[in-house]
């Protein structure tokens, strides 16, 4: 019988020791809380100033996501070629995508119920004919675009280097599967390779640990430019949509994720303080790809075994979208509201089923959120296209909550599948929240 590259099982990585006691304006969180706090204040007293602050924001993202592509590859492909039995690759993947179409269902259907019930869109009987639709014309031609064939098609890339070149995340975990079973397969002589890659994972996520240290400064740069730009003020017209979104979302995650996390054997509001700093870091930049590398290292840390990490958190990037979810259904209803659209059952059913499918086809596409609801509306068409001009503005605020809303549902989601598998240490996962608490 072959044998693999590697025979001792995967340890998690190491937790500082500098976490444990530290002063508390050293911690990370702090800081990021600080640039936040510090960024509104710009953003509402200096607009203009705080409007060319946007590189600061800008940089910091493009730092993470010059490092995603490295930690993603090195980190699938040594969970892979450490596993003793390649079947087990489809098996995780294929309990990952099952419980990502559960959980999805679920969220598509709180965001659908929930505009029914908080109503947000009445009282503002909007008439379609007053609606300039061409702020939203270049969304609605990228949503144009959006096929299903064309997106599988998409997570293959046309070279090996393109995908890293791109950094769309599933085109690499694509080649980063199969290099892992590729070293797998080769036994002993793939040893080397194996430790090479191995050491180059602990170089990359060190680069991460520096780049963190830039995030107070990132999140100070992006709040500010967002205040600076749209204004506090902006929030005021449609304030009543933005609150019931949070509710929900906070709802979503408290209620579902808690009651999950409870089957599961730990305590949701344990795990948000656990992962607090990645959740100030997304709400202060309104991406969860920021803190990719990070809560993929946390993961490990909480007891999850690497190769689970390494497949579901790439994965439910794209396919694990809990907080769009909401976002779509809810916003789709809200304008139909403000439009004194009545939607039929069967419509809204329609509208749950084809959310499910545009929510994973515009992954990887700039301002997917906001693509995903367009080609929403383009195919349930008794809701206009121009409605969204009436959320427009406030998209980047609701972005925020969306974004920390799928981060927790995919950390969450490595847990359930780590426990599934029998791969979560819940010793460690134990000491790790208890620590935190």
């Amino acid at each position: 019988m072959t044998s693999r590259p590697v025979a001792a099982p995967v340890k998690a990585p190491p937790v500082p020791h500098a976490n444990a006691r530290q002063p508390f304006y050293r911690a990370l969180y702090f800081q990021v809380v600080l640039g936040i706090c510090a960024g509104i204040a710009v953003g509402h007293f200096w607009p203009a100033f705080a409007a060319d602050l946007k590189p600061l924001g800008d940089g910091f993202i493009r730092l993470i996501k010059m490092i995603i592509g490295p930690v993603v590859f090195c980190t699938v492909v040594t969970g892979i070629a450490g596993m003793q039995d390649l079947k087990k690759v489809g098996r995780v993947g294929g309990k990952a995508l099952l419980y990502f179409e559960i959980i999805s269902s679920v969220s598509l259907v709180i965001g659908l119920v929930g505009g029914h019930l908080l109503n947000p869109g009445g009282g503002f009987n909007v008439d379609v004919n007053t609606l300039d639709a061409s702020a939203v014309t270049g969304f609605a031609q990228k949503a144009e675009h959006l096929h299903m064939v064309d997106f599988l098609l998409g997570i293959i890339p046309s070279t090996f280097v393109q995908a890293f070149a791109e950094g769309n995340v599933l085109c690499i975990l694509l080649v980063s599967v199969l290099f892992g079973c590729a070293l797998s397969s080769m036994g002993e002589k793939g040893r080397p390779v194996y430790a090479m890659i191995e050491g180059l994972s602990g170089v990359f996520f060190r680069i991460v640990h520096i780049i963190a240290k830039l995030s107070a400064l990132g999140a100070f740069g992006a709040m500010a430019f967002t205040v600076g730009t749209y204004g506090v003020g902006s929030l005021l017209p449609l304030l009543k949509l933005v609150g019931c979104f949070y509710v929900l979302c906070a709802l979503f995650v408290i209620v579902v994720l808690g009651a999950v996390a409870k089957i599961c054997g730990f305590n949701i509001l344990r795990f948000l303080g656990y992962i607090k700093e990645e959740l100030l870091v997304v709400l202060g930049t309104s991406s969860s790809e920021v803190v990719l590398p990070q809560i993929m290292e946390k993961m490990q840390r909480l007891g999850c075994s690497k190769p689970v990490v390494g497949l579901v958190i790439p994965t439910g990037y794209s396919f694990n979208l809990d907080g769009t979810n909401i976002y779509l259904t809810m916003a789709v209803l809200f304008i139909a509201q403000a439009l004194n659209i009545d939607l039929s059952l069967s419509q809204q059913l329609t509208l749950v089923l084809v959310a499910m499918l545009t929510s994973k086809g515009a992954s990887g596409v700039s301002g997917a959120a906001f693509v995903m609801l367009t080609s929403t509306l383009m195919v349930v068409p008794l809701v206009p296209v121009a409605g969204m001009v009436l959320i427009l503005g406030i998209h980047r605020f609701m972005g925020t909550g969306l974004a920390m809303t799928n981060l927790v549902g995919n950390g969450v989601a490595t847990l359930v599948v780590s426990a599934w598998e029998k791969e979560l240490d819940r010793d460690q996962l134990a000491r790790e929240l208890g620590r935190r608490a």
